[in-house]
């Protein structure tokens, strides 16, 4: 099926927008008024002339059938990726109202186009020949992860003698301290090159004196970092999954050599979160014949989008790999086969209870786990008090909405869209409540985004 055959929604363009005033912009530039000669191809690409500041129009330019996702040009001077004139004529597309009527490509869009095709079967020549370059020296390989490890060793016996001062002292001293003595200790892991250890210790420092009952909260992180200490020190004891859960927790990287899975993955969530230094995009997958749900990571430097985007309610047929460890569920994309479609597909969903129970059994494989993705079916937000909740439409059972979700407008989406009645609710169930990503309205509706 070529994208022509099912138009995107409206949320699905936008959620390709690199920040809210790209969505902004992009949006005033969804009706025909600013475009001349938009066209679109049975072949998936979509073209128009955007009206700007200057004499010439924009030449905008959309490859919507493109296996690794959309690709853009345009001849505006901006910098942002996709520039607001591509997202406005994605819309203007989306509304199949006849603005971008089907027919033959002009010269620039299909000079734009056969670029792209020569320039995707050059890279599969010379990546075909790569393929045969001789690895790199696999003693020297083992030397440098040894020397690591040796490293990381060292800075998890630091750590465990840090914890142990700090119980010997009173929880009391840590506040008293400040949070220089949790950087210097994070620095120090840092040179242990163990940065996933260095990450926990700085979420210590921000726990003392941060509301009532944090010396629980302080106590309950110290003996999880305690535990992956003492699992570090131990590895070699460990089963194998868990032994891949720990070394992947401490911050060592992996690759994903598990056997690839074909299915026709449905994109559930795809949400953003960002440091000074990075933007990491989750994007959660569910595999319709496979029954399985992966999570896509993908980053890019700070202030800038990464390059995946997959739109939620899209479906395409791929090949995705696991990484190793103990109930994790972190994949990487490999081949694609179809470009991203919309989808009426819906994940099997669980009762409030249900989903519980089950991030409990994560909790098993991997006790460092902070969430774990569920689909709640037959649920209605309800106000409890100063927060919100997830009531089970046929039980007594409810799951606590995050905190941190209460000033956000996903919240009130969710509201709005269940106007009192049950929904369905993809999400992240967590020890600190249930992070709703995407809801489904009953019966038969498209998906509603929530980040």
């Amino acid at each position: 099926m070529t994208q022509q055959g099912v138009r995107w929604t409206a949320d699905q363009v936008l959620a390709l927008a690199p920040d809210a005033a790209s969505r902004t912009a992009g949006s005033k530039l969804g009706a025909a008024g600013p475009w001349s000669e938009a066209g679109s191809s049975d072949e998936g690409t979509v073209w128009g002339l955007c009206r700007g500041s200057g004499s010439r129009p924009y030449q905008t330019v959309i490859d919507i059938a493109d296996s690794t996702g959309p690709a853009y040009t345009c001849s505006c001077p901006s910098r942002k990726f996709p520039c607001k004139h591509a997202l406005g004529l994605l819309l203007l597309w989306a509304g199949a109202d006849g603005s971008v009527p089907r027919g033959p490509a002009p010269d620039w869009a299909e000079q734009w186009m056969k670029g792209r095709r020569e320039r995707a079967a050059e890279k599969g020549t010379t990546g075909g020949a790569s393929g045969t370059a001789s690895p790199g020296d696999p003693e020297a390989a083992r030397r440098r992860a040894r020397r690591r490890a040796e490293r990381i060793t060292a800075g998890a016996a630091e750590l465990e003698q840090r914890l142990a001062d700090l119980l010997r002292g009173g929880l009391a001293s840590a506040e008293q301290a400040g949070y220089g003595m949790w950087e210097e200790t994070a620095a120090r892991m840092v040179d242990a090159q163990a940065p996933g250890l260095a990450a926990r210790v700085r979420e210590l420092g921000a726990i003392p004196s941060s509301g009532p009952g944090w010396p629980v909260r302080l106590l309950e992180e110290c003996a999880l970092l305690h535990l992956l200490d003492q699992g570090w020190l131990r590895r070699e004891r460990l089963p194998d999954d868990l032994a891949a859960t720990v070394r992947s927790r401490v911050g060592l990287p992996g690759s994903a050599d598990g056997p690839p899975v074909r299915d026709r993955w449905l994109v559930l969530a795809q949400y953003d979160t960002a440091d000074t230094r990075l933007t990491t995009r989750r994007i959660w997958l569910y595999g319709a014949e496979s029954d399985r749900t992966a999570l896509l990571l993908s980053y890019g430097a700070a202030g800038r989008a990464p390059e995946l985007t997959l739109p939620v309610g899209l479906a395409f047929e791929a090949e995705v790999s696991a990484y190793p460890g103990a109930g994790q569920l972190r994949a990487a994309l490999g081949e694609r086969f179809t470009p991203p479609a919309p989808a009426r597909t819906r994940p099997p969903g669980l009762t409030a209870s249900q989903a519980a129970a089950r991030f409990g059994e994560a909790l098993r494989a991997d006790p460092w786990l902070d969430s774990h993705p569920v689909t709640l079916v037959r649920v209605i937000p309800t106000p409890d008090g100063d927060t919100w909740q997830l009531a089970d439409a046929d039980g007594d059972f409810a799951l606590p909405i995050v905190s941190s979700l209460l000033s956000r407008p996903g919240l009130w989406r969710l509201a709005a869209l269940s106007g009192g009645a049950p929904v369905t609710v993809f999400g992240e169930c967590g020890h600190r409540g249930f992070t709703p990503l995407t809801a489904w309205p009953e019966g038969v509706g498209e998906p509603v985004s929530l980040c």
